[in-house]
């Protein structure tokens, strides 16, 4: 959408509302047009898609209080959208250029200093100027990805770990200008926004990053050796980034604003680290909780007993077996697990395995074999093949 049509419209009429209508009003009035030539509701109507699109263009100038001002002062100073520029000759003699005006030429000499840049600013998304008083448009860092391996331990305590990274960073050798003099000049494409209008119907355009700048609002008269006129070239630098407690292997952690620094002012971009956790020769984990696998003496499972378990960085544990503890029988210690997003732990889940000796031979023989014949009346099958039987 140009800045002449964006002053001619008059969006308090397409939403049917005065000029000193509330938010309320406008939010009101807006709901009840879209749900009236919404696409969904008109399927096949393209003047109602069109007077949709129209409506929401309306909606989010008006809707805006910033927008609104700028849209409202805008006209004020054109007569409410009178603005029409006579031919040359008596009684019209309006010779000037729209790309003046509205670009802000330092070099017309009006009393509009800057142009209407500062006007609009807000509403077409222009940032600082260059030079010439040409309004050219900040630029956002890349964001960059990067990898890091922890420990299992590592990964549930958190870890501070150095990251080495490559990205693009303002070019030393041109101050980042991309002519090796230091004096780019203004895309004269994109006017040194380093965005094109792209129409796409409805009576509003969108926007694509200029071909010939690649977005930047400068074109270099003379490339710097270095970046090739790009202003950017390949940094490398060490970081070091605080992995936090508890983080999963294979999880991708954002951290805002550690990416490649960005151009004119714009933000840094975010880093991306893919984590890797290796393995624990004793522990596992299962979500939030850790695992252990504990073996048991036979008569400790059978006649029950204290047995001490250890735990990840910290002391062992007590667990008590209660008498005729089977084998594969999970039990719980709270609090003895990874990190969970809240700062609370989770448990450490102990599986027990009953150990059964290879070798048995003494006194142990003998006790065994009096023990089998105590129990010879005992058949632990008897139900399995009862059951066998059923249908």
């Amino acid at each position: 959408m140009s800045t002449k049509d964006f002053i001619e419209k008059d969006y308090y009429k397409v939403l049917g509302v005065p000029k000193d209508a509330t938010e309320a009003e406008i939010k009101k009035a807006y709901r009840k047009l879209a749900r009236e030539f919404h696409p969904d509701a008109n399927k096949g109507n393209v003047k109602a898609e069109e007077r949709f699109k129209e409506i929401s263009e309306a909606n989010d100038v008006l809707g805006d209080p910033k927008k609104r001002k700028e849209y409202d002062e805008a006209r004020a100073l054109f007569g409410n959208g009178g603005f029409r520029p006579g031919p040359g000759g008596a009684g019209g003699n309006f010779n000037f250029d729209l790309g003046d005006l509205f670009g802000g030429n330092a070099q017309s000499g009006g009393g509009f200093g800057g142009g209407l840049g500062d006007v609009f600013g807000g509403l077409f998304n222009r940032g600082g100027t260059t030079g010439t008083g040409t309004r050219t448009q900040p630029r956002r860092g890349q964001d960059i990805e990067s990898e890091v391996t922890l420990s299992f331990t590592e990964a549930i305590e958190g870890a501070t770990v150095p990251l080495r990274m490559s990205s693009q960073a303002p070019c030393k050798a041109c101050s980042g200008t991309g002519d090796k003099n230091g004096t780019p000049r203004v895309c004269p494409t994109c006017v040194g926004t380093g965005q094109v209008a792209r129409g796409s119907g409805g009576g509003f355009s969108l926007t694509d990053p200029c071909p010939d700048c690649k977005g930047r609002g400068l074109i270099a008269e003379h490339p710097c050796l270095e970046c090739k006129g790009s202003g950017r070239a390949k940094s490398s630098r060490t970081m070091q980034v605080r992995i936090p407690a508890g983080v999963t292997d294979g999880q991708r952690i954002r951290l805002r604003g550690k990416g490649a620094p960005g151009e004119r002012g714009g933000p840094a971009g975010d880093l991306y680290v893919a984590v890797h956790v290796g393995t624990h020769p004793v522990f596992g984990r299962k979500d939030d909780n850790l695992t252990v696998t504990v073996p048991v003496t036979f008569t400790e499972a059978a006649l029950g007993g204290e047995v001490r378990v250890p735990t990840l960085g910290g002391p062992a544990v007590t667990l008590k077996l209660p008498p005729g503890t089977p084998n594969g029988r999970t039990m719980r210690a709270r609090g003895k697990g990874a990190v969970r997003k809240d700062g609370t732990r989770g448990d450490l889940l102990i599986t027990v395995e009953v150990s059964v000796p290879k070798d048995v031979s003494g006194k142990a023989r003998d006790a065994l074999e009096a023990y089998r014949e105590a129990t010879a009346g005992d058949d632990p099958r008897a139900e399995l093949f009862e059951a066998a039987k059923g249908d």
